[in-house]
């Protein structure tokens, strides 16, 4: 970990640049889910977080670091949706301007929150352009700083400050749970745990069909897939971030797979016992959960709830 871009060190600054600013979201517990996963569960609800997502901490940190200069010109994300919420919403209350680069099929919910927020958003078609390509070319033409939505040192720090508010809530835990797309929570969360609870072992959980973080696990090496299809949508990314994958691969014990009816099966369960919308992505680490699989018996589980942004109509959808 000599080469590691990002310290426990750089996890406190970030929680001390957004002390008062990102919610200090709950940790909610239920004896039904314990009974369910045969474990005691510690539900730490970022989709409670402002913009409905833990996205806020790492993009609020990000911009929180930039020159005057940079914050004059102003910065550029790429999002399917809740890291765009998030520079959005994070870009207002630093008075920095916000473009965000979205695929054409976010999630409308998004998309709207987004232009509320007050970010100019620029469509791409995931399927046929490169949001890399495009971000990067609005940036040298505007003048503008990119803040990725995983693979960035500011951000994956921001990122494990949830894990680290869990770890000072619940003290320590056998196993965490972390969504995992490009990787930025996994990293931060891994950190966040070696610091604060050594013992526990992390756990990385991704759609069954975007498992680019189980590949690349396995083969040691960052694995590239073609974009996958999955109502997980802010678990689509088609590799891990370079800046996430060496703390991944030495910190974080495994990294496995869920499938979409898992997904459903959870929300539904958040929705009908605990009261909460959560949305597919935010329900990989439950799921997981639920499976037993993954815990011994009685273990105490922390589960980094990601998000809860969904378009109504379709979070009724599937949970018909």
């Amino acid at each position: 970990m000599s080469a590691s871009p990002v310290t426990f060190e750089d996890i406190e600054a970030a929680a001390h640049r957004i002390e008062g600013i990102a919610h200090r979201t709950p940790v909610m517990t239920s004896r039904t889910a314990d009974a369910k996963a045969s474990g005691e569960l510690f539900f730490k609800c970022e989709n409670l977080q402002r913009g409905g997502a833990f996205k806020f901490r790492g993009a609020y940190n990000a911009i929180a670091t930039l020159s005057e200069e940079q914050r004059r010109n102003g910065v550029i994300a790429y999002s399917s949706g809740n890291h765009a919420q998030a520079v959005a919403l994070a870009g207002r209350l630093q008075s920095v301007g916000t473009t965000i680069v979205m695929p054409k099929d976010a999630p409308a919910a998004k998309v709207s929150a987004t232009r509320e927020y007050g970010g100019e958003i620029v469509f791409y078609d995931r399927y046929t352009e490169s949001r890399e390509e495009i971000c990067a070319t609005l940036a040298a033409e505007r003048g503008l700083s990119v803040v990725p939505p995983y693979d960035d040192p500011r951000v994956i720090a921001g990122q494990g400050t949830a894990a680290r508010e869990l770890f000072q809530t619940s003290g320590e835990l056998d196993v965490l749970l972390v969504s995992l797309g490009g990787g930025g929570l996994l990293a931060g969360s891994a950190l966040a745990a070696r610091a604060l609870s050594p013992r526990c072992r992390v756990i990385g959980v991704e759609p069954e069909a975007g498992n680019d973080g189980q590949q690349s696990f396995r083969a040691g090496k960052v694995v590239r897939i073609p974009v996958p299809r999955s109502i997980a949508d802010g678990a689509l990314t088609t590799y891990i971030g370079e800046n996430n994958f060496p703390i991944i691969r030495a910190l974080v014990h495994d990294v496995v797979t869920v499938s979409d009816q898992m997904l459903i099966d959870a929300m539904r369960f958040f929705a009908e016992r605990m009261k909460i919308v959560v949305e597919p992505t935010g329900c990989l680490g439950t799921a997981a959960a639920f499976s037993r699989q993954f815990h011994q018996p009685g273990e105490r589980v922390g589960i980094l709830i990601s998000g809860g942004n969904i378009d109504l109509p379709r979070y009724a959808e599937l949970l018909r």
